[in-house]
């Protein structure tokens, strides 16, 4: 790899194109500049300029070694500091899952914050659903966990707390036939209709199904989002986090329905991984027993 003044030689020539005007750049006189592109290219054993021509301009070479040169010293840098990092009790990278059923926009001002400490530590936030998320976390795939729903698996070296509990409604499209039915609706007026669910993403299981009646039709969707949105144009019908939904509701785009059987709060999970627990993770983890960003992420955005 070159040297700092080696580099800093290369870039002056070829944003110069001059002999003269990159020993200004440089500071130097142009006989020492000179001497150290001759010494450069002696060292290499390659022609690293292009003199024939008015304009000094680096050889294909020259280019070459330059920009390898630069991503290299780049790369050492970045090393060094995650180093300084990682010795000081940081993560060299923390990787948060959260459930589907969160919002990303709700997170935002926790990565603002997480931003102003200039730890270093870079984030990796992806999202799961339902058995996929405790998933990730048995299989490595995550430090922390945000949201998770149903029991906690028993996992060695993992703990967990609750993060708050998630009201649902069942809620039909204005244009669905159950919309006019009288209520409360019955588990057979129910699955004579098609229900919208969100894909389980667990790799290793069939995955769970949620408010799913024996028989019933289903319409699997990659989101809760794209579930809100099937459900408003009356695709079929389902459950859906009341507080998400307030709004459909107010505007008549969604009516609530009454049930037979209504479906009981989620309780919903952050859990993390202990041998892991560098600072960046228990910053993390002291964020989230706010009461309030607790609430807001279980009940997402009012819109």
């Amino acid at each position: 790899m070159l040297q700092a003044e080696e580099l800093a030689l290369l870039q002056a020539i070829r944003d110069t194109g001059s002999l003269s005007r990159a020993a200004a750049k440089l500071g130097k006189a142009p006989s020492t500049v000179s001497h150290a592109a001759r010494q450069l290219e002696s060292r290499v054993d390659a022609l690293l300029f292009d003199r024939r021509n008015y304009r000094l301009q680096l050889t294909p070479a020259g280019n070459l070694l330059m920009d390898e040169s630069a991503r290299l010293q780049q790369e050492s840098a970045r090393t060094m500091q995650r180093v300084r990092q990682v010795a000081n009790g940081w993560e060299e990278r923390l990787w948060i899952v959260t459930d589907e059923l969160m919002e990303f926009e709700t997170l935002l001002p926790v990565i603002r914050d997480f931003d102003e400490l200039q730890s270093g530590v870079p984030l990796r936030i992806t999202n799961e659903v339902l058995g996929g998320t405790w998933e990730a976390l048995r299989d490595g795939r995550a430090n922390l966990v945000i949201g998770a729903t149903n029991e906690p698996q028993k996992m060695p070296g993992v703990s967990w707390r609750e993060l708050g509990r998630l009201e649902w409604v069942f809620a039909v499209s204005s244009k669905h036939a159950l919309a006019a039915m009288p209520e409360p609706l019955s588990r057979e007026a129910i699955s004579a209709h098609r229900a919208v669910v969100v894909a389980d993403s667990s790799r290793q299981t069939e995955g769970r199904v949620y408010g799913v009646l024996g028989g019933q039709p289903a319409l699997a969707v990659p989101s809760m989002r794209a579930k809100m949105l099937a459900q408003c144009e009356a695709l079929g019908v389902g459950w859906l986090p009341r507080h998400r939904v307030a709004h459909l509701l107010q505007e008549g785009k969604l009516v609530e329905k009454r049930t037979a059987q209504p479906r009981e709060p989620n309780i919903l999970y952050v859990a993390w991984r202990e041998e892991l627990a560098g600072r960046a993770l228990k910053w993390w983890l002291e964020k989230l027993q706010q009461p309030r960003l607790a609430q807001r992420l279980v009940d997402g955005l009012t819109r």
